[in-house]
C-alpha cells in the first residue's frame, strides 16, 4: 500500500490485482492477515453486507480493539481514545442506526441546499484572492489557497465554529493523521475535543441556529438524544471528514480536467454538466482509494474465497470504480457519463449503511468550485508537468501535496 509505484499510479496496480485476484489475501503492516477486494461487485457486497463490521468488537470472540491499543501505545490517554476510535464511522447496528438517524434529523438536505449562496460567495472571495498568493515564479498552489480553504470554511460555518478558530481546525486536521508524529497527533486530538466541549457548553447557555445547535436539540420520539461524548465525536467527524475529502476531490479533479482539455472544454461550454462532472471525477480520480477495514463477523464466501471470521477486509474503491465489467471504457475520463444522484454506480461516496452523510454537500461544493474556477480563470494551466505532481503517501488516500497553477489572464 505504500509502494512508490502504487502511490504514483494506483489504477494500474489495483487494476492488475482486480483482473488476477479480485479477492486477495494480503498482510497488514504488523504481519497479521487481511484481504484486499478490488472488483466492483465484491466491493459493493462488502460495503452492503452487515456481516462485515466496522468495529472489530462486533466479531464474536474478539474482546480487544487493536486500533484503540495502538493509540494507547502511542501515548494517548484512554480518556480520549473513544473520540477517534468510536465515532459513527466505527459503529455497527444498532448503535450506528441510532446515531445516523439522529444526525440525519439535523444534517438535512434542506440545510445543505440553503448553504448554496454562501458556498458561491466563499468561492468567489477565494478566487479573487488567488493572485495575491502567487509565488516568485508566478504560480499559485491551488491546494493551499482554494481547495482546502473552501470546504473547511463551509463546514465550519455550518457547524458554528467561530471564524477566528478555523485556522486551528485545519492544523488539527493535518496533525490528527500524523501517526509518525504521535506527540502532534495526541495534542491535536485533545485540543479539538476540549474546543468542541467548550462550544457545546457555550451553546447550551446561548443557543443559536447552526448545525451544532441542531445536534444538541435533536431527539427521537422516545426522548433519545446524543450524549456529550457522541456530540463531540460527531462534530469532530463532520468537520474533519467534511473538508479533507472534498479538498482532495477539488485538487484531484482540477488536475484531471487540466490534463484532459477536451473534457474541460465541454464543461466550459456547458456548465450544466457540472453535476455529472463531479460524479465522474469521484469515479475516475476520487480522494478515497480504499475503505477502513471491515471485519468478518462469521466465515463469509466472497468472490470465490472464504473470508474467515475475525479477519479484516479492505474494499478498494479505486479498483471498483475502474472495473470494465461495470463501466464502459473505465480508464477514460468522460464527464458526460450519466449518473443518478442517488444509487450511483460508482462507489466514490461509499455504499450501503455507511454511504457518505455529507455527499450532497461535497457534490455541491465540487459543482461550484469547478464551474467558478474555470469561469474566473479561463487561462488556468498547470505550472508543472502532470507526472511531476507529488502525491501524499498515505494508504487509502489519493491526495496531492501541492497543485501549482498559473492563473493566466482573467
Amino acid at each position: 500500500m505504500t509502494d512508490p509505484e502504487l502511490i504514483a499510479d494506483p489504477y494500474t496496480g489495483f487494476g492488475r490485482l482486480r483482473e488476477t485476484a479480485p479477492v486477495a489475501r494480503a498482510r497488514n503492516l504488523d504481519g497479521s492477515p487481511m484481504w484486499v477486494v478490488t472488483r466492483h461487485d465484491e466491493v459493493r457486497a462488502v460495503l452492503d453486507d452487515p456481516r462485515f463490521a466496522n468495529n472489530p468488537l462486533s466479531v464474536p470472540g474478539i474482546d480487544s480493539d487493536k486500533r484503540a491499543e495502538l493509540l494507547v501505545n502511542m501515548g494517548l490517554s484512554e480518556e480520549y481514545v473513544p473520540y477517534i476510535a468510536d465515532t459513527v464511522l466505527d459503529t455497527d447496528p444498532p448503535d450506528h442506526t441510532r446515531l445516523r438517524k439522529l444526525v440525519s434529523r439535523a444534517f438535512t438536505v434542506r440545510r445543505v441546499s440553503g448553504l448554496r449562496p454562501r458556498v458561491e460567495q466563499i468561492t468567489a472571495d477565494l478566487l479573487d484572492a488567488l493572485p495575491d498568493h502567487a509565488g516568485d515564479d508566478g504560480s499559485v498552489d491551488l491546494i493551499e489557497h482554494f481547495a482546502y480553504p473552501l470546504p473547511i470554511t463551509v463546514i465550519c460555518e455550518m457547524v458554528g465554529v467561530p471564524e477566528a478558530d478555523r485556522p486551528l481546525w485545519r492544523r488539527w486536521g493535518a496533525e490528527l493523521v500524523q501517526m509518525q508524529a504521535p506527540d502532534r497527533m495526541r495534542s491535536a486530538l485533545v485540543e479539538m475535543v476540549e474546543h468542541i466541549r467548550g462550544m457545546i457548553a457555550q451553546r447550551r447557555e446561548t443557543p443559536g441556529d447552526d448545525l451544532l445547535d441542531a445536534l444538541i436539540a435533536v431527539r427521537e420520539e422516545d426522548g433519545d438524544r446524543l450524549t456529550e461524548k457522541e456530540l463531540i465525536t460527531m462534530v469532530l467527524t463532520l468537520v474533519i471528514a467534511g473538508h479533507e475529502t472534498t479538498a482532495n476531490l477539488i485538487g484531484n479533479g482540477t488536475a484531471a480536467l487540466l490534463t484532459h482539455p477536451g473534457q474541460l472544454e465541454r464543461l466550459r461550454r456547458d456548465p450544466e454538466l457540472a453535476p455529472r462532472a463531479v460524479h465522474e471525477l469521484m469515479r475516475w480520480c476520487g480522494p478515497i482509494l480504499g475503505t477502513r477495514p471491515r471485519w468478518a463477523t462469521e466465515d463469509i464466501d466472497l468472490g470465490g474465497q472464504r473470508i474467515p471470521q475475525g479477519e479484516p477486509v479492505m474494499a478498494m474503491i479505486v479498483g471498483a470504480n475502474r472495473d470494465p465489467e461495470r463501466f464502459d471504457d473505465p480508464d477514460r475520463l468522460d464527464i458526460t457519463r450519466t449518473y443518478e444522484t442517488r444509487g450511483e454506480q460508482h462507489t466514490g461516496f461509499g455504499h450501503g449503511m455507511h454511504y457518505c452523510l455529507g455527499a450532497a454537500l461535497a457534490r455541491q461544493e465540487g459543482e461550484v468550485a469547478f464551474t467558478r474556477l474555470f469561469e474566473r480563470y479561463p487561462g488556468l494551466s498547470l505550472a508543472a508537468a502532470g507526472d511531476e505532481l507529488e502525491w501524499i503517501p498515505r494508504p487509502g488516500l489519493r491526495a496531492l501535496r501541492r497543485l501549482p497553477l498559473r492563473l493566466g489572464r482573467d
